[in-house]
């Protein structure tokens, strides 16, 4: 489940002296952050794009690349990695600059209207626009609240799955009762490279936030003993020489029980942070951006919020809601951008001028 970004698709940003003056910025490389520079691109509007991951894709592509997706219209079945790479291939001609790896830590109206930018890598930027396109927000694992464990982190206890191959072998203890916890469970247990010395399921209920068919998969694996399912908490743990030996586990009886362990994997979920973005300036109504539905601005001029990051009337939390929320924050934003350019709606079946901005040929009808 390891990304594989194809990074010939992906121009990152080089050295620049002071600030970068550009039309857009993107702040999100998730699905609806790569569409909207397709839509600013269909206007001749270049982005610049910032991501605090490492690489494009966002939430899809960081919790579960290799999960079906199957809302995309005329797309039956897609991963959110092959989504990614699709979105990638669609807006390389309008030659988006990616600065990844990096967080929005300022940002600043400047007397002529434009935005005054600076990431956590010290990148400075002069924008007409902002295109708020962060998803959940920062993504913050929910933590396992056991005093002392955290000094495991990255060594034995995770919150994410980078290399799946790191844990083959081993005994493992999976916390969770959602989609993670339970794919990964599954995954450990299946024959292949990835295979697990044992699998230890641990979830303070008998009830599961996840896929049924995948609850009974791991129900079956259970009644044929390859893996184990315990209904408790971890309220503890025990160590030896500095390592990780076990997890004291409360059950439902009340008894604590060690279970033996070498890793532990840790899925609440997602706890949605706004981050830096709760101090700009913005109408937040539940961690969420107000926007209006004509062009999805926020409650400042030249600030637009696309995807799951706003909220409106009868909002849907849905991809391809975002994808339409895309189109008319670009067409919203040529005002700005634009003041004297009259813009009309063209679309890339017919029009020449589309054709040369995406670098085809014009089909010839008969």
């Amino acid at each position: 489940m390891e990304s594989k970004i194809n990074q010939e698709v992906i121009h990152t940003a080089m050295a620049h002296e002071g600030p970068i003056e550009t039309d857009a910025v993107i702040v999100g490389a998730g699905p609806v952050g790569l569409f909207q520079v397709f839509e600013l691109g269909l206007l001749e509007i270049k982005a610049h794009v910032i991501d605090s991951l490492a690489y494009p894709g966002g939430q899809p592509v960081e919790l579960y690349p290799d999960k079906p997706i199957y809302d995309i219209p005329a797309i039956p079945v897609c991963t959110g990695q092959e989504l990614t790479d699709a979105l990638l291939k669609q807006i390389e001609p309008f030659g988006a600059t990616f600065h990844l790896g990096q967080e929005v830590t300022t940002v600043q109206k400047q007397d002529d209207g434009r935005f005054f930018i600076e990431t956590s890598k010290g990148t400075q930027f002069l924008t007409k626009t902002i295109f708020i396109a962060a998803g959940v927000g920062a993504f913050q694992p929910r933590t396992l609240k056991v005093e002392g464990l955290d000094k495991f982190e990255g060594s034995q206890m995770f919150y994410r799955v980078k290399n799946p191959a790191d844990f083959a072998g081993k005994n493992l203890i999976i916390a969770g009762g959602g989609d993670s916890a339970l794919d990964w469970a599954l995954n450990f247990v299946n024959e292949g490279p990835n295979k697990a010395e044992s699998v230890i399921l641990i979830h303070r209920r008998d009830g599961f936030k996840a896929a049924p068919a995948n609850v009974a998969k791991m129900h079956k694996l259970c009644e044929d003993y390859e893996m184990q399912f315990i209904v408790g908490q971890i309220t503890g743990y025990e160590e030896k020489d500095g390592k990780l030996t076990g997890a004291k586990v409360t059950g439902a009886d009340g008894v604590t029980r060690v279970v033996p362990m070498d890793v532990l994997l840790v899925f609440f979920g997602l706890s949605p942070k706004l981050g830096p973005i709760a101090h700009w300036g913005l109408e937040i109504e539940r961690k969420q951006l107000k926007v209006d539905t004509e062009k999805f601005s926020t409650n400042i001029p030249g600030i637009f919020a696309v995807g799951d990051i706003n909220t409106y009337p009868g909002k849907k939390k849905l991809i391809l809601s975002g994808f339409h929320e895309c189109a008319l924050a670009a067409f919203g934003a040529v005002s700005i951008i634009f003041p004297e350019k009259k813009v009309f709606l063209q679309y890339t079946t017919t029009s020449p001028k589309l054709h040369k901005v995406l670098g085809v040929e014009s089909p010839v009808f008969d």
